[in-house]
């Protein structure tokens, strides 16, 4: 893995990075911290435990450019791979999964299995379950005719990315606010390149969000959504898995004895629908 580099964005990690690295920096993988000027003890932590960093100011954070300057910091890399900070790997085989279907010539970009926190309450589980089967999967640009948007899903709070092909389509996206994984999968798929999903390549990471992050949460993709309206002419509109995590939200409810909670997801799901919606009116409001 001496062509790897794993990239880390934080912002006062304080809570969560110690654990996460202490459980990279045995994986031999070179690591960069990119801190957004925190004021706690990030960096203290990073520095103790022997860890590449660069600061930016806080007001220069991008989620699409600050991910390219990670990617443009070492010469003579074949692949990166992106995690968040409150992201914990799961075992010692994470890291070595999420590079092994790169074998393949094709693949463009990995996704890693998102598994919940122990403590993580009904809602977060299921989407992680959702979002994150037990079964493996390859998405080439024709499947999108059978799974719609979906088709270019990943998440880079664990993913992989040959650096090839990164560079390529572009890198990612500068001044994006939301989905600059979705962009570059994207991307790739419409160049021929193949995305994959590995389900043994686990991290745990989930959120217990508020009505109000929830709202925020599905504005931003909405707002993703119009500014990149090209993904959603190409690939089919958001709605249809909107329904879909839906009806799987209300029988996992029901199969884990948690019904009662039904009237408190349709609050949740009309919170996320207005927020998704309102988006596409974000220059007029």
């Amino acid at each position: 893995m001496k062509n790897t580099l794993l990239i880390i964005p934080t912002l006062n990690a304080e809570s969560t990075i110690k654990n996460l690295l202490q459980k990279l920096i045995i994986e031999d993988i070179d690591i960069l911290v990119i801190d957004s000027s925190s004021t706690d003890k990030t960096i203290d932590i990073t520095k103790d435990l022997g860890v590449d960093y660069i600061q930016i100011k806080k007001e220069d954070f991008r989620h699409g450019g600050t991910r390219t300057l990670g990617a443009k910091y070492k010469e003579n890399i074949e692949y990166l791979i992106y995690m968040t900070q409150d992201a914990i790997i799961y075992n010692k085989n994470s890291i070595k999964n999420i590079l092994k279907p790169f074998e393949d010539k094709k693949v463009g970009a990995v996704c890693g299995r998102q598994i919940p926190h122990i403590n993580e309450g009904i809602f977060g589980k299921h989407l992680r379950e959702f979002n994150y089967p037990k079964q493996s999967h390859i998405r080439e640009y024709k499947d999108k005719t059978k799974y719609g948007i979906k088709t270019a899903f990943l998440s880079n709070s664990f993913a992989s990315y040959r650096y090839s092909t990164l560079k390529e389509v572009g890198f990612f996206k500068d001044d994006i606010i939301f989905g600059e994984d979705m962009f570059v999968a994207s991307k790739m798929l419409q160049q021929g390149y193949k995305i994959v999903y590995q389900a043994d390549a686990i991290v745990y990471h989930s959120h217990s969000y508020s009505l109000s992050q929830e709202f925020k949460r599905y504005f931003d993709m909405g707002k993703f959504h119009t500014q990149e309206k090209w993904i959603l002419d190409d690939f089919g509109k958001a709605e249809g898995q909107g329904k879909k995590f839906v009806i799987s939200e209300i029988k996992y409810l029901i199969k884990n004895g948690r019904f009662y909670l039904l009237p408190l997801m349709i609050i949740r799901t009309s919170f996320k629908f207005l927020g998704y919606k309102l988006a596409f009116l974000h220059s007029k409001i």
